[in-house]
Parts: C-alpha cells; structure tokens; sequence
C-alpha cells in the first residue's frame, strides 16, 4: 500500500521543488496543499483534512518568511509559524504521522563565530525568528517529528535574492551587496532531496527515522557580496557590484552577522552527501534566464 505525503506550503520554493521531485518518487502519494486548500492556522480544519487523508508523513514548507514584515505583522507571523505548527504537530501525533518542519537560522542571534550546532542556545532577535522558535518548540517530545533548519534558501521557484540579483543586474548601472553577513546559501532543491532522502531511507530501513533537530544548507561559506558576485560570474553579467555594510540598507528586522549552520548531525544520521553552494547555485542558474 502507497504511503502517504503531505506536503503543505506546497507553493513556494521548497514545496515547488518537493513537487517537482514527486515524479521520481511513485511508489509514495503526494498530496500538496496550500493556503487555498488547507489553513493551518485552523485546528478543526487541520484535524479533519488529517483524517480524510490519512498521511503518513508531513513535509511542513507552510511559513510567514516576510522577515521585516514581520516586525510589524506579528499576529499573523505567530498565527502561522506558531500556531500553525501546534496544529499540524497536533494532528500529526492523532494520526501517527511523522512530521518534517522546516525552520530557520534566525532562531540565533547571529553573533556566534563558528558554526551553530543543533544544541547552540537560541536567541532570536526578530518576530521572524521568534515566531520559528515558538513553532519549532511545539514539536519537542514528539517522537515522530524532527526539525530541520536551513539559511539563504533559493530557487528557480518563487523570489528569492539570486532571482532579485539578477533582475537588478539588468536594470541597475551598479549593485551594491553586503559583505558584512557571512553564511551559506542553500538551494532548494538539494534540501528537497535531502527531506525526500531522508523519507525513502527510512521506508526501506537503511536509516531509522529518528527525531530531533537538524542543520542543513550546501557547504561552504560567503558573505551575500561573495554569492552576488558568482551570481554574475556564472552568468556572464559584467554590471559592477560593490560590497557595503549592513547600515547601507534601513530594514525593520536585524539581520545575522553570522549565520553558518553545522551539518555534520544530518550527514551522519541519514548518510547524506551535500554539494558545496557554488556547485548548486551553477545547477540552479541553468535553470533560469
């Protein structure tokens, strides 16, 4: 019998890549919702969708990721990064679901000066990255759910700042890109493989699901100067860029000096092999024009 996978927030970038990756994935049946087909933030509506499809695994790619927005729009920042995962957790442990929420590096403060591990203390300092936390600490003792977190996600799917380069490239006589936040990109897809690895290894028990939570990006380091600059490179794009500091731009929400995630954790529980940031952010530029 076919197991079940529910994706949610199946609409942006993760949840894009997640799709486009179910074609290699028949023996598993993959239902994608969003905000259109299912509310998360509703707990009888979560419950009963739960019930009528019976999942066996849920890929949470449901967030507010408005990161300055945010600042501003804080119920609605809690209504879906928090309460959202207290019911989707909620419904997963009714129907012994396994539930995979993906969360972010701004649950730290960014100040650290090596790589975070799992078990670095966190310390939000937005409405974004609080609210991830809020969500994420709902899935504590659950024996069925871990959490993976991720940084700098791109994608050919949906906005993000590889597509934003780019377009400024071809409308800007120079850019100017902060080189005072270091940190490592992570595009999409390769962390959809990694969720989709992760559950097909675990169905033909070559690893053994286990909960908890998890680091995950390509590797590598750069700061956002570094990244914008091979984004011109690979794409032959001679507008000239220059690096600034953080105060260059006025944004509402702090943003990491420091964001570089560990990944050795993932790595050895569930044997995964991650490819370095500039060999897939030269895969994914293929992809776009």
């Amino acid at each position: 019998m076919q197991k079940i996978i529910l994706v949610t927030g199946a609409n942006g970038q993760l949840g894009s890549e997640i799709k486009e990756m179910s074609k290699n994935y028949s023996e598993f049946n993959f239902i994608f919702s969003d905000f259109d087909t299912l509310d998360i933030t509703d707990e009888k509506a979560v419950v009963d969708f739960f019930t009528n499809t019976k999942p066996n695994y849920v890929i949470n790619c449901a967030a507010y990721t408005a990161v300055d927005k945010a600042e501003s729009d804080i119920d609605k920042a809690i209504f879906i990064n928090d309460t959202g995962l207290f019911n989707l957790n909620h419904a997963s442990v009714i129907n012994n679901a396994k539930l995979i929420n993906v969360s972010t590096d701004y649950v730290f403060d960014g100040t650290a000066n090596k790589p975070y591990t799992e078990d670095h203390p966190t310390n939000p300092v937005t409405i974004y990255g609080k609210t991830k936390l809020m969500g994420e600490n709902h899935l504590i003792g659950n024996n069925n759910a871990l959490t993976i977190r991720t940084s700098w996600l791109y994608s050919s799917f949906g906005n993000n700042f590889v597509k934003t380069i780019l377009r400024l490239a071809h409308t800007n006589p120079e850019l100017n890109v902060v080189n005072d936040q270091q940190g490592t990109p992570c595009y999409a897809r390769d962390l959809a493989d990694a969720i989709m690895h992760i559950i097909d290894n675990c169905e033909k028990e070559i690893t053994k699901f286990t909960p908890g939570i998890y680091h995950y990006s390509n590797l590598g380091v750069c700061t956002w100067f570094d990244f914008a600059k091979e984004i011109l490179r690979l794409k032959n794009i001679d507008t000239p860029i220059k690096p600034c500091s953080s105060d260059f731009f006025k944004q509402a929400a702090k943003r990491p000096t420091y964001s570089v995630l560990d990944k050795s954790k993932i790595i050895s529980t569930y044997k995964l092999e991650i490819p370095n940031w500039e060999d897939s952010l030269s895969k994914c530029l293929t992809l776009l024009n």
